[in-house]
């Protein structure tokens, strides 16, 4: 079976953002069948490709995968507009390749929600099957984050989400939200698969070199928040935990916000305002050098904006890292995550919006690190039950095997 990949923000282990798609390409091949992944240039990613562009583009073979790289650079950095008419280019590109390419099934993953336009046009100008992967729900997330206002922009992509759906022969969800949203809009529900994010297991339990930034003590708790630092992330939190800190004289805590962002500079300034000494700001780390971090952190924050259509309907990387890495989860917003983190007594799931609780949480860490040793155990052991990245990649294959067979 030939696979035609679509994931805009690809990104091999040598960048700093998720490897799904690397992941789930790689067990493709491992299965015997062929994948070409089309994907963009995307802000701490790294295709792996170093070639020139020639004609706006440029293709090779990354550990098997045969990779077509346009020349669209995204960061999440950018405005609005500037994004948008990325995601629209990356659409029209990719339509081309959809008719042209020789191939069996096509594959797009979002965000953003115009992946899913070249698998419209694949299956019903060339009659192939397409397979749709939703990680989050467009338009409700952006709707409901007050980021996309405008009415008809929200009916276009409202009619684009029902459109891709409707065109998929199956579609799979990366949280139980995400699913019961996808059922919602008219899809059966034997058509839909939940497969969420993996735990690499191979990278964080690898002999990795621990490090700590040099502001951090080796007596120092450590919490380390590693993602993008934008307005979905309600980073915000931390600083305000951060002066909850502060004002009880408590600078055995660092908090370690790792990655970058639209907001970066914004919480910079703040951190230097408020004189938050306990808040380290650190360059995105490719998965690698995460992994010695993690190996020398002793809590993960997974933060985000307090937002109902978040609880079930994301399905964050760096949750599924900390766990993979044997840390304690510190979440701070309700939903699948936060009962799960509760179930299996693998962190801390907080009330949102109270920098009390959150001190409260950290200072318990501080004085019980035998309490968050076996924590992280827990965690780590929930990673391999249920979230080891083979378990899940064997199945998203044996999933499209199975389409092809029909």
């Amino acid at each position: 079976m030939k696979v035609l990949y679509f994931h805009q923000h690809f990104s091999t282990p040598k960048g700093a953002v998720g490897i799904r798609s690397y992941e789930m390409a790689r067990r493709l091949i491992a299965r015997g069948h062929q994948v070409t992944m089309v994907c963009g240039s995307y802000g701490g990613g790294d295709t792996g490709l170093v070639q020139p562009f020639v004609g706006g583009r440029r293709r090779g073979d990354v550990d098997g995968i045969d990779i077509i790289e346009f020349d669209l650079a995204y960061s999440n950095s950018d405005g609005f507009l500037k994004r948008a008419m990325i995601f629209v280019a990356f659409a029209l590109r990719s339509v081309g390749l959809a008719l042209t390419e020789r191939y069996d099934l096509v594959f797009a993953t979002t965000t953003p929600l115009t992946a899913g336009i070249p698998g419209i046009f694949a299956r019903w100008l060339r009659g192939k099957t397409f397979i749709f992967e939703v990680r989050d729900l467009w338009p409700e997330l952006p709707k409901a984050m007050g980021v996309i206002r405008n009415p008809l922009v929200l009916w276009a992509m409202s009619i684009l989400e029902w459109v891709s759906y409707r065109s998929a022969h199956r579609l799979i969800g990366l949280s139980p939200g995400i699913v019961d949203g996808i059922a919602k809009r008219g899809v059966a529900r034997d058509q839909i698969a939940l497969i969420p994010n993996g735990c690499d297991l191979g990278i964080f339990a690898a002999d990795v070199e621990p490090w700590r930034p040099e502001q951090v003590k080796a007596s120092d708790l450590l919490a380390v928040f590693a993602g993008t630092h934008g307005v979905a992330n309600g980073l915000g939190a931390v600083l305000d935990a951060a002066a909850e800190l502060k004002k009880r004289g408590r600078d055995d805590i660092k908090l370690l916000l790792i990655g970058s962002g639209k907001l970066k500079p914004a919480l910079q300034e703040r951190v230097n305002d408020e004189d938050l000494d306990c808040v380290i700001f650190h360059e995105p780390v490719n998965k690698v050098r995460l992994a010695g971090l993690m190996a020398n952190a002793d809590v993960g924050l997974q933060i985000l904006a307090n937002v109902p259509a978040f609880y079930f309907g994301t399905s964050p990387n760096k949750f599924f890292d900390y766990i993979a890495a044997g840390v304690p989860v510190l979440n701070n917003y309700p939903g699948w995550l936060a009962e799960m983190i509760r179930d299996n007594g693998c962190g801390f799931a907080i009330a949102p919006d109270d920098p009390s609780v959150f001190a409260d949480a950290l200072e318990q860490a501080v004085q019980d690190k035998s309490a968050i040793r076996e924590m992280g155990r827990r965690g780590r052991e929930l990673a391999v039950r249920e979230f080891d990245r083979d378990l899940l990649a064997n199945r998203f294959v044996d999933w499209l095997e199975s389409e092809v067979r029909r």
